[in-house]
């Protein structure tokens, strides 16, 4: 017999969120976006429920699983904003790397350049060299100065970079 009800039991552990101001509007309205869908899929609930038998009606499983996932995704979010602290930027300082700095960082073994902007999780995008600080080349970057060696331990291995620069 097949489960009813969201597709798993999922507990979220909360946390502290580190967010710029921007990122939070961001989480805000990709919260209400989700909520405006909350009535779309009870029609197709609805709908699905009125066609009769439930217990061969793939439409009805497939829009129940489909509410399970959005309200999901609802409940995350919700914890990551009810716990999310905004970083004031303007009490950000370049002796020591901390979130929302940039950082010049330089690989030792290929002498390959990068500039990396520290972030929380939520606003992480290497393509628009946003990182994680909680990535393990974040973690190792985070309260280090200009001209430090970290040794950051990858999947491919132990990488060293050097730290070029810190800026805002």
């Amino acid at each position: 017999m097949r489960r009813r009800g969201p597709p798993f039991n999922f507990f979220i552990m909360s946390q502290i969120h580190y967010l710029t101001a921007e990122g939070l509007e961001k989480l805000r309205a990709d919260l209400a976006k989700l909520i405006a869908q909350r009535p779309v899929i009870s029609r197709q609930i609805a709908e699905a429920r009125d066609k009769g038998d439930l217990s061969e009606n793939a439409e009805y499983d497939a829009a129940k699983e489909a509410q399970g996932l959005l309200e999901l995704k609802i409940s995350k979010l919700e914890d990551t904003i009810a716990n999310a602290r905004v970083i004031d930027e303007s009490k950000l300082g370049t002796d020591r790397v901390q979130m929302l700095n940039k950082v010049k960082i330089k690989n030792l073994k290929t002498g390959a350049v990068m500039e990396y902007t520290l972030v929380g999780e939520s606003e992480a995008n290497i393509a628009e060299g946003k990182l994680a600080a909680a990535t393990p080349i974040g973690k190792a970057l985070i309260g280090k100065k200009k001209g430090d060696v970290v040794e950051v331990k990858i999947p491919a291995g132990l990488v060293q970079f050097e730290i070029l620069n810190i800026s805002i």
